[in-house]
């Protein structure tokens, strides 16, 4: 699976390209802080959701510290989707690299 670092999404959202987000965290940590845009299903309730998501488009997956992205990222390619991304260091480095500003837990 391919690797992100949070800078290199920041890249590409400020230029416009927008791959599909999903945060795989409970919805306590999306309600103290996400990045805008990101679609929220907490990696327990991801089999249910499947079917809405698409399977051929670039999907970088979120979480804290880019672990719980990673077994997500590798359950979504072993059911077929095709451009998966682990955001690495997750929500954690989001806010060390690219807003210093959000909260942290």
């Amino acid at each position: 699976m391919k690797q992100m670092r949070p800078a290199e999404l920041a890249a590409q959202l400020q230029a416009g390209t927008t791959p599909v987000m999903l945060d795989v965290r409970e919805e306590w940590e999306v309600n103290t802080c996400a990045i805008p845009g990101a679609r929220h299903i907490p990696l327990r309730d991801l089999p249910a959701h499947l079917d809405e998501l698409d399977k051929a488009a670039e999907t970088v997956v979120i979480c804290h510290h880019g672990i719980r992205s990673h077994y997500a990222g590798q359950y979504l390619e072993s059911v077929g989707f095709k451009n998966v991304i682990n955001l690495s260091g997750g929500m954690a480095a989001w806010a060390n690299e690219v807003d210093p500003s959000m909260p942290r837990y």
